[in-house]
């Protein structure tokens, strides 16, 4: 089974076989986008594809650091000359557990799509930003997300201009990913409304319930969002692939030692978790 054979082609030709479908389906998420901030790709993956994805994620979940701990929608520690009230001072809880990209194997089939040239022309084709590049951190690049019982991820703006994930498996009860689309501008915080929904307000929320095998782009520096949280046996897995608009981005090392629980790169994946 080959990287591309687990993409569903009939539906997204990524391969360059029905040129004028891949320009209708680019068109319409590009549309997506500028109206809602996202544009979600159901049926991304194959049945076969999302199997695999599956027994992959659950076999490396044992390899995920998880951290947790309170965080604000800013993802950032607040001045204390905001005042009181204000929503850059608002802590929220987080959960979430991570498998850096230096230690997904490289038979592993989230790594492979990943990897796929294929997908970065298309990506690059729907965010139409001119060539993208992998992220350069060697931990950051692509990561599988797994959340468990008690996880979850606070309201929230993405520090990136844009994100792209792979749904692989739900969580049996939460893990919806909640977004309010396009709540601030690059020159209008509108902190007003920020403060209604952190407060609970929620009428202009859209749930988007992460179906195995869709493939999302989202704007999340934008649009503040969430991840419910997750109750239940059943791990919620999510890929996150990594790309940038100039080469060579990498990670802070406190950012990777808080996501990681590690500062220094595996100079290739390990056979065997925990590394002796």
């Amino acid at each position: 089974m080959t990287a591309l054979s687990l993409i569903q082609r009939d539906r997204y030709p990524i391969d360059g076989s029905n040129q004028p479908l891949y320009e209708e389906i680019v068109a319409a998420a590009r549309a997506q986008i500028a109206t809602y901030g996202y544009a979600e790709l159901s049926g991304f993956v194959t049945p076969d594809g999302v199997a695999a994805l599956v027994a992959d994620a659950e076999s490396l979940a044992e390899r995920a650091h998880h951290s947790h701990g309170p965080g604000t929608a800013y993802l950032e520690l607040p001045a204390d000359t905001w005042p009181e009230g204000h929503p850059r001072l608002k802590w929220m809880d987080y959960g979430v557990r991570a498998v850096g990209y230096d230690i997904i194997p490289y038979a592993s089939p989230l790594r492979q799509i990943y990897e796929l040239p294929e997908l970065d022309r298309f990506i690059s084709d729907v965010l139409g930003r001119g060539p993208l590049f992998h992220y350069a951190d060697p931990c950051g690049a692509l990561n599988l997300a797994v959340m468990g019982e008690g996880d979850q991820l606070q309201w929230h703006f993405d520090q990136t201009d844009f994100v792209v994930s792979l749904a692989i498996q739900d969580a049996e009860i939460g893990g919806d990913f909640e977004v309010v689309p396009l709540t601030r501008s690059a020159t209008q915080e509108n902190y007003d409304e920020v403060n209604l929904i952190l407060n609970g307000d929620h009428s202009r929320m859209t749930r988007l319930e992460m179906t195995p095998g869709t493939l999302l782009i989202f704007e999340g520096r934008y649009s503040l969002h969430r991840v419910s949280p997750i109750s239940g046996d059943t791990l919620r897995h999510v890929g996150l692939l990594a790309y940038d608009t100039k080469p060579g981005t990498v990670s802070s090392e406190l950012l990777r030692a808080i996501r990681y629980g590690r500062t220094d790169a595996f100079a290739t994946p390990p056979t065997t978790w925990p590394v002796a």
